[in-house]
């Protein structure tokens, strides 16, 4: 695997690590943190910073009917999922939204397919599969976009995206990406809200394909 150049913000790991990013961007950071090493230490040292607070913070007093509640919850018999480590090109934290099975495609057309992971109030978060050469349509974003490569590579008017990189879209990228030569390219990419096409075409297709 080439070398990581595009990273998680330290913004967006310190979010991580106090639980307040949406899901689909908790599952786009938790994969790249798992692939990158500079991430995974910078995210560690957030979470020390966390358990220091905590040990910090005062102690407040609960009353008896909560105490006796959560100790109820600990008596119960659950059955724990289970844990899927990486399989292939898909870290643990993908493996573990397919449930261990492999990707579900659903083809786009010229050769793009997709299959989404979640799609809910949060935002959506789904694999893409780009044929090498392929270029997805010229869009905008309504909101932010998070996009991990997992195998291959694509090109924008940004640069150039590698295994375990990361692109952060906002309002302000209006961008072509390319997959590139070799592998097909394969992404894991979350949004908060639809893109914005330029062609007509993709528009009149986006309900259908829920991007």
């Amino acid at each position: 695997m080439t070398a990581i150049t595009h990273h998680i913000s330290d913004a967006m790991l310190a979010a991580y690590a106090a639980g307040n990013l949406p899901t689909p961007f908790a599952l786009v950071v938790a994969s790249h943190v798992s692939l990158c090493a500079e991430c995974r230490a910078a995210l560690e040292a957030h979470q020390a910073v966390g358990g220091v607070m905590l040990e910090d913070s005062r102690s407040v007093r609960v009353s008896d009917t909560l105490r006796s509640g959560v100790l109820d919850m600990l008596d119960d018999p659950y059955s724990p999922e289970p844990v899927y480590e990486r399989t292939g090109i898909y870290p643990g934290p993908i493996m573990q939204a397919l449930k261990g099975k492999a990707p579900r495609w659903k083809s786009l057309g010229m050769g793009v397919r997709q299959s989404i992971l979640s799609d809910g109030d949060e935002g959506s978060v789904r694999l893409l599969f780009i044929p090498p050469g392929q270029a997805v349509p010229e869009h905008s974003h309504s909101g932010l976009e998070l996009t991990l490569v997992l195998q291959g590579s694509f090109s924008d008017e940004t640069g150039y995206f590698g295994v375990g990189d990361v692109e952060i879209g906002d309002e302000a990228l209006e961008h072509t990406p390319i997959a590139g030569a070799g592998d097909p390219c394969i992404c894991l990419a979350a949004t908060d809200a639809p893109l914005r096409f330029n062609a007509m075409i993709p528009r009149l297709l986006q309900p259908f394909f829920r991007i």
